[in-house]
């Protein structure tokens, strides 16, 4: 990695995984930064990238602090080879990721993801000794006909945040809670007011609520972290 004290982005060329290269974005951050951060992207039957705002909106909330954040396409989306896996192989792509960040950026990690990317990442990175955090947002229990399992997360001992919308149709609040109820400590749940799954407004309170995410990550790194 080229020393830099300005955080640009960058073309990453070398991520590979198991299906091929992954088409990846490195937000570069400070030579003195104490961690790196990955970012993971909803299912991509939706659409999903890591061009998505709320993954944008992540990556913002760990470069605000001078960190390397990188963002990578699952195998099958934009210019990343191989074929879409149904979250199994996708498993393999983050853990292709966290081997690139290590070899190239040589930090602790830091993971968050949203949806689809939250389960893929929270599966692959929980346990991981190079992670010490991990966020899910948007944290899916049934979307679009696919079922979301978390029986790993009671052996998921790093610092956990949970970032939902109360109005996520994807996560309902009674059953979310029940499985962060699961989780070991330490642990922080969030619930945005009048957002749905995107971090988009509801009917009552239109405006989009992606800042209150965004702020809620910033605040969770300060203090578990002490970042400044």
């Amino acid at each position: 990695m080229t020393q830099t004290t300005t955080s640009q982005i960058r073309s990453i060329d070398d991520l590979r995984g198991p299906a091929g290269r992954l088409e990846a974005l490195l937000n570069t951050g400070h030579d003195s930064a104490p961690y790196a951060a990955l970012v993971c992207h909803p299912h991509p039957a939706g659409g999903g990238t890591m061009h998505n705002k709320v993954v944008y909106h992540a990556m913002k909330a760990f470069s605000s602090f001078g960190l390397p954040v990188l963002r990578f396409n699952f195998r099958g989306v934009g210019l990343s080879e191989g074929a879409h896996d149904d979250g199994y192989g996708e498993q393999d792509d983050v853990r292709a990721a966290l081997d690139w960040i290590q070899h190239n950026l040589n930090r602790p990690i830091l993971f968050a993801g949203f949806s689809f990317g939250s389960n893929v990442g929270l599966r692959a990175c929980c346990g991981d000794p190079r992670v010490k955090g991990v966020i899910g947002l948007g944290v899916p229990v049934r979307a679009e006909g696919r079922d979301y399992t978390y029986k790993f997360l009671p052996e998921c001992t790093q610092p956990k945040l949970f970032i939902s919308g109360d109005h996520d149709q994807y996560g309902p609040r009674d059953i979310l809670e029940g499985i962060f109820e699961r989780a070991p400590e330490p642990k922080r749940l969030v619930w945005i007011a009048n957002a749905g799954h995107f971090f988009q407004g509801t009917t009552e309170s239109p405006n989009p609520k992606l800042d209150l995410m965004q702020q809620e990550i910033r605040l969770w790194l300060r203090s578990v972290y002490s970042l400044t």
